[in-house]
């Protein structure tokens, strides 16, 4: 088969998506299968609606056997103001319901945009794909051209929308990712592949048919992520007591802000436990670690992005593992801190909550709650019996059923079986179509 990856971040990228589909498209170009992918030429994130970020040169490439094409974004004028403006305005249109669609539709692909988009997907190249993989709902500028190219070819279509549902009870962060257009896009994809039964059901519960959504998960090499050196970690960041570490993007969403809040607290209270931070950070808060007294600062690491053998030094030489965010509809992260045997804090809030089972392989706090997360990581520090059983639980569990390996088994049927649904993937179906 010549299968199509449509993904906005791909390798080197630093993107959870992106190395989803990299581990699938590895592991299908193993099977002998052709693999493309097209993506933008962002190195960050924000390079899709910001001047001055980083981006990728390279208009095509290999890596793993999948051949890359990349297309340049451009922008509207004030692009970074209108962008944000233009999806809030697409929130509140949304509430319309369907009507909405088609003004949805033309908002999504106003900013960002990708110029080359249609004459490479009409490129005899991409004539012969069989099936058509696409992500990031919320990211809709790229997928509704390529849903539209796949469906008036005939062409089969797997969509892993990402979906972040944030806190229980509140709109405030699913309603960018289930807008009347995203919704429709989904339901009339071939399969919808989830990262948890949570998001799943969310989408049930939004009108896509169950008998099309399909939980996958995400994955770790455990081989990737363990091995490092605890003691050139602490030596290199002069760190004698214990360590929280997080990783990823630093911002409110994502906790980080309540991380810092809780440590404060602890450092009141007399812990000498440090704080390290790893990966970029955004909204104010590099100005909240500015404004940290010399005692804090003197307990806190800010080492932004960093190479592959510092951040297996970091996850080697960690106490406890913090990611309290609202904004996961997975966590990769914990399972990298599971592989070292480190336990994890998350929130309950996104599908963390399918990933982190709380009292068994890890503790769930309310996202935002600085007193609740003050609390977890103090016990975890004090009581190593019980952090020490649940980093063994969440290692056992990762090797058991969180392995890419372990996820690709069950993808591959959507591949394989794209034309039908098998019996075998078939769930209870709920009719919700209007």
């Amino acid at each position: 088969m010549h299968i199509l990856h449509v993904v906005q971040l791909y390798w080197p990228a630093p993107s959870g998506a992106a190395r989803y589909f990299q581990e699938i498209g590895a592991r299908l170009v193993a099977e002998g299968h052709r693999v493309t992918v097209l993506t933008t030429d962002a190195f960050d994130l924000e390079h899709l609606w910001m001047a001055g970020k980083r981006r990728i040169s390279e208009p095509t490439g290999e890596h793993d056997g999948v051949m890359v094409r990349r297309l340049a974004v451009r922008r509207v004028p004030a692009s970074a103001m209108l962008y944000p403006v233009i999806r809030r305005l697409m929130v509140e249109l949304g509430r319309v319901g369907r009507p909405a669609i088609p003004i949805l539709r033309r908002l999504a692909t106003l900013t960002p945009q990708l110029p080359d988009l249609a004459t490479v997907l009409n490129d005899s190249a991409l004539a012969d794909v069989d099936i058509v993989h696409t992500t990031n709902i919320t990211l809709d500028f790229a997928l509704i051209p390529v849903a539209c190219w796949a469906a008036e070819r005939g062409i089969a279509h797997i969509c892993t929308p990402f979906v972040h549902l944030g806190e229980p009870g509140s709109e405030q962060v699913v309603r960018y990712y289930a807008m009347p257009h995203q919704i429709a896009l989904l339901r009339r994809a071939t399969w919808v592949a989830t990262m948890t039964d949570i998001e799943r059901g969310y989408l049930i519960r939004r009108g896509v048919p169950a008998d099309q959504i399909v939980t996958v998960g995400a994955g770790v090499n455990p081989t990737e992520v363990t091995g490092g050196n605890r003691e050139r970690f602490r030596a290199t960041h002069h760190i004698r007591g214990p360590i929280v570490l997080s990783l990823g993007v630093a911002a409110f969403d994502k906790g980080t802000v309540h991380t810092l809040a809780a440590m404060r607290r602890l450092w009141a209270q007399g812990s000498d436990a440090v704080w390290v931070q790893c990966g970029p950070a955004f909204g104010g808060f590099t100005d909240a670690v500015a404004a940290l007294q010399p005692a804090e600062q003197a307990r806190v690491r800010i080492l932004g992005y960093v190479d592959n053998e510092t951040r297996r030094d970091a996850l080697a030489a960690a106490d406890l593992y913090v990611q309290p965010s609202r904004t996961d509809s997975f966590g990769i992260t914990y399972l990298e801190a599971w592989c070292n045997g480190v336990p994890v804090i998350g929130a309950r809030a996104g599908g963390v909550p399918a990933v982190v089972r709380h009292g068994v392989d890890g503790l769930l706090v309310p996202f935002g709650n600085v007193t609740v997360l003050a609390d977890a990581i103090d016990r975890l520090l004090r009581d190593r019996v019980l952090a020490q059983a649940l980093g063994a639980a969440g290692r056992a569990r990762v090797w058991r059923e969180l392995t890419w390996d372990a996820v690709y088994e069950r993808i591959r049927p959507l591949y394989t079986n794209h034309f039908q649904r098998p019996l075998s993937l078939r769930v209870t179906s709920i009719k919700m179509r209007s």
